[in-house]
């Protein structure tokens, strides 16, 4: 994980500030921004922590060719009913409940 180097983001008073928006919307200073190479449309994993809120970038699939990934669908052996796959659905919801 690369950390920010903040001497060469923070201003004189040593912290950028920013505010909550009525739409729950907050605005990363420029600073900020360019300091990450965050650009717009970026999406990002929000995780509540002691200090606050943490941002973590996600990172998007690299783009694939469907031939690349229709391979994963396979299944070996006999089909399967329609009603076999909707009991093995209902089997594996219950263990995660």
């Amino acid at each position: 994980m690369s950390y920010l180097n903040l001497t060469k983001v923070t201003p004189r008073n040593g912290m950028e500030t920013t505010k909550l928006s009525s739409k729950g919307q907050v605005i990363l200073p420029k600073p900020v921004r360019d300091a990450y190479n965050w650009k717009p449309g970026m999406r990002f994993a929000v995780e509540a922590v002691a200090e606050g809120v943490l941002l973590k970038p996600l990172k998007p699939f690299e783009p694939k060719r469907h031939e690349e990934v229709f391979g994963c669908l396979q299944r070996k052996g006999p089909a399967l009913s329609i009603e076999d796959m909707e009991r093995a659905i209902l089997k594996e919801a219950k263990k995660r409940k």
